[in-house]
């Protein structure tokens, strides 16, 4: 008998007003598959996967939604986690989730990512990183 505890990450969970619509932006993004739950609920996974099989991002309707600020002000909603996504061509990358419907924010503090925000005002990293994109070890490709 196995009384090992185990623990695995099964979603990350974003709130956002419109699960679906969200749902729709980073299947494109990524090129995943999406499914809508139901009328609250939404989510996307690797393709070649079953849903929760794999972890995935899910989407949560919150009619009081607001999006955070960033870069964070005083007395403004802040951004509790941000996610970031390693590409091997960030100019490309960034063209191609401007067209999915992401935009660039305003301020950047590096030439080896660029902060995005989704349609929901969530913000997220391309990040620069050829190498491990590449490396046969790297998931999710």
């Amino acid at each position: 008998m196995d009384n090992e505890l185990k623990i695995k990450l099964y979603s990350f969970i974003m709130d956002c007003k419109d699960p679906h619509e969200l749902a729709k932006f980073y299947a494109a993004l990524l090129k995943w598959e999406s499914l809508v739950i139901d009328e609250d609920w939404a989510c996307v996974y690797a393709p070649r996967t079953n849903q929760g099989t794999y972890p995935g991002i899910m989407f949560q309707r919150d009619s009081e939604y607001q999006p955070p600020v960033w870069p964070a002000e005083p007395e403004a909603q802040q951004q509790m986690a941000h996610m970031d996504f390693v590409v091997n061509d960030l100019e490309k990358a960034v063209q191609y989730a401007v067209h999915c419907g992401a935009a660039i924010a305003d301020e950047q503090f590096s030439d080896n990512w660029r902060v995005m925000f989704d349609p929901a005002g969530h913000p997220f990293c391309l990040c620069q990183m050829k190498s491990i994109i590449e490396s046969a070890h790297f998931a999710l490709l």
